[in-house]
């Protein structure tokens, strides 16, 4: 089994959207108390798109992993972690919460139980 680069990418990514997530209330609270509602729109618009690339990077992941027979868990959990921040920024903690968990699964890149099972009876089988 091979390790594959983007899985590495992307649990970067999603540990870097962990911290730009933290922020985001920070953020985004400041800017709507200093500058009004169009500065906070569009600083908020950062946080959100930074959220849908860590999705779009996620489904790759997802579709990379199983090719290869790498587990699931941690893309999809990606994938849910990033949406859950790129429909409401009021969901930014459970986000981080379901990312850090995903960024753990994605960089371990174990094999998924199919492959394992798959090449134990080919073992067998020799």
């Amino acid at each position: 089994m091979t390790r594959l680069k983007i899985n590495t990418w992307t649990g970067i990514l999603d540990i870097v959207n962990c911290v730009l997530f933290a922020a985001s209330w920070f953020v985004v609270f400041g800017a709507a108390l200093d500058n009004g509602s169009h500065a906070a729109d569009s600083s908020g618009t950062f946080f959100y798109v930074m959220a849908w690339i860590g999705v779009i990077l996620n489904v790759i992941a997802l579709l990379q992993s199983r090719r290869h027979g790498i587990s699931l868990v941690g893309p999809v959990l990606g994938i849910i972690g990033s949406a859950l921040f790129g429909f409401t920024a009021a969901m930014a903690f459970p986000a981080l919460v379901v990312l850090i968990v995903a960024t753990v699964f994605t960089m371990l890149q174990h094999p998924s139980k199919s492959y394992v099972q798959s090449h134990n009876s080919n073992l067998n089988n020799q």
